[in-house]
């Protein structure tokens, strides 16, 4: 009699059981996925939104060439007077008209943990980061990242402070400049080694190592350069467009 209702039991539940396993399944797959790779920079115009990922359809890449389109030219003036100092203290949180300004949090930890998964504070802290696991858009790889291997992931601002300049931003006043500097739409945590290869290098002269990733990034330095109507060489509209082409 036990081993009937036991049978007729297992009978009512596996369906249930297997539908929950199969729904579970594919939301973690799809979700996970997701996060990994982060956000498209055409439904991130802010740059609030986590990481950086590819621009992989026809429609997505013409939208994006579009918006490049959309940039000015103009030749680079000099670099005379450039300095980081010129652009406030490096990542403070003492900044106006940011998303993440004021928030009792310095900007480098903000995007930390912006773009990190299973993020790690220092005790008693919920601000600074201690370890995470991050997809670095630049190379296409997921890294484990300690603060005790702090440089292994740097925060590369898109549209280089000191190209910034260049174009323009010697002329602005100073609060817009500490602006441009902490401004998330302009900043992404990625490789070490690939922010220090990149300098203060438009696209012309550098892009991520991952092919995949060009075309992302041509648009999020497009929207650095619309928001703060700066322009950008013409060689470097050239190869911004060539990107997403």
């Amino acid at each position: 009699m036990r081993a009937r209702r036991t049978t007729a039991l297992s009978a009512l539940l596996l369906p249930a059981l297997l539908l929950t396993a199969c729904t579970s399944g594919a939301t973690g797959t799809s979700s996970d996925g997701a996060a990994a790779l982060g956000t498209s920079p055409l439904q991130n115009p802010d740059g609030t939104r986590p990481g950086l990922a590819p621009l992989t359809t026809a429609a997505d890449r013409k939208a994006g060439h579009d918006l490049i389109a959309e940039v000015r030219t103009a030749r680079p003036g000099p670099r005379t007077g450039y300095d980081r100092d010129q652009f406030g203290p490096a990542w403070t949180d003492n900044v106006d008209g940011t998303a993440l300004g004021h928030n009792d949090c310095d900007t480098r930890n903000d995007l930390l943990a912006r773009d990190g998964r299973s993020v790690q504070h220092k005790s008693g802290s919920t601000c600074t980061v201690t370890a995470m696991t991050i997809h670095d858009p630049y190379t296409g790889r997921t890294v484990q990242w300690t603060k005790a291997q702090a440089t292994k992931i740097q925060i590369d601002h898109v549209m280089p402070l000191s190209y910034d300049w260049q174009m323009g931003a010697s002329k602005w006043d100073k609060a817009k400049r500490v602006r441009i500097a902490n401004d998330p739409l302009n900043l992404v945590p990625a490789d070490g080694s690939q922010n220090s290869a990149k300098g203060d290098s438009g696209p012309a002269e550098w892009l991520p190592a991952d092919p995949k990733i060009r075309c992302a990034y041509a648009v999020r330095f497009a929207q650095v350069s619309l928001k703060y109507d700066l322009p950008v060489t013409p060689a470097d509209k050239q190869a911004m467009l060539a990107q997403c082409s």
